[in-house]
């Protein structure tokens, strides 16, 4: 919701185009260089896209920061990335981000793929 909440804060002015993906991606240890918080496999990835002005260089290394905001005051806590980012670290994944001013934003969240756990009634605990 944050992430999205922020896309449409980027194109409230001149409007454009938010988009939500969900896939299955594999990263390979070439990845994991790019993005070191990131362990070869398989992951689950959303990333949310705009089309805005994209963020600016001098800002893009603070951006989840707690407190850290480009809003107006009244308009935002600084807070929305930051949380993003520890919930999804909290999940064992991590957040990229691509941006380049004047061609929008995208936010790319990894979740890694757990095994499903298969659970089954304990026998010795049934009387019969």
């Amino acid at each position: 919701m944050n992430l999205c909440f922020n896309a449409n804060h980027a194109l409230r002015d001149r409007g454009g185009v938010i988009e939500i993906l969900l896939e299955e991606v594999t990263v390979t240890s070439q990845e994991k260089i790019m993005i070191p918080a990131l362990n070869p496999g398989a992951y689950i990835r959303l990333t949310v896209s705009d089309n805005g002005p994209g963020i600016d260089k001098g800002i893009i290394d603070r951006v989840f920061d707690p407190f850290f905001t480009t809003k107006p005051a009244g308009e935002g806590t600084g807070m929305g990335l930051a949380i993003v980012h520890g919930i999804v670290q909290a999940h064992g994944g991590a957040v990229s981000l691509e941006s380049e001013p004047g061609k929008g934003a995208a936010f790319h969240c990894w979740f890694p793929i757990v095994a499903a756990v298969e659970t089954s009634e304990d026998s010795s605990l049934c009387s019969e």
